[in-house]
């Protein structure tokens, strides 16, 4: 094996582990483990598209478990399949090297965290500790859905800023 290969071989190895262990800080933030798996595949993948085969083959990972990873990630707005002229192969891509700013700017989350904090702080007694801990925890919600429109201008002026020294 000549050293470019190897080098190319450890660099593979050393960027898939590093995916793993990123994988494994979402899903232990609650993102489903599978998808997180498949997120990171795509989005350390050098054309950020790939087909379910190398999916498969990437993650160590039946088709089936794929399958159901891509299909979460396209209801939830990161990735979306690209059909191949000539081929029975789909690609699955990420939308755009924004899809994470996308996926804030139209997700409901904290919108819906504080509709449910809420519903829960209902049923405790007025004027209760754990009335007031529930609902400062939805209003918690509350502000970072009013802030995150903001944030995401801000990111955008950054991301902008940012490419202007490349």
């Amino acid at each position: 094996m000549s050293t470019d290969i190897g080098a190319s071989l450890r660099t593979t190895e050393l960027t898939a582990a590093a995916a793993e262990r990123t994988a494994a800080a979402f899903a232990a933030a609650g993102f489903p483990k599978m998808p997180a798996r498949t997120l990171l595949a795509l989005v350390s993948s050098e054309q950020g598209s790939l087909t379910a085969a190398e999916l498969s083959e990437r993650l160590g990972a039946s088709a089936a478990a794929v399958s159901g990873a891509v299909r979460y990630l396209q209801t939830v707005g990161f990735v979306h399949r690209v059909s191949q002229p000539g081929s029975r192969r789909d690609l699955y891509a990420l939308h755009t090297d924004e899809w994470y700013v996308v996926s804030m700017r139209n997700s409901p989350v904290y919108e819906k965290l504080a509709a449910l904090t809420d519903a829960t702080a209902e049923t405790l007694p007025e004027g209760s500790a754990a009335r007031a801990r529930v609902a400062e925890m939805a209003r918690f919600y509350r502000f970072l859905n009013s802030r995150m429109p903001g944030l995401l201008d801000d990111w955008a002026r950054e991301r902008e800023a940012g490419s202007d020294h490349h």
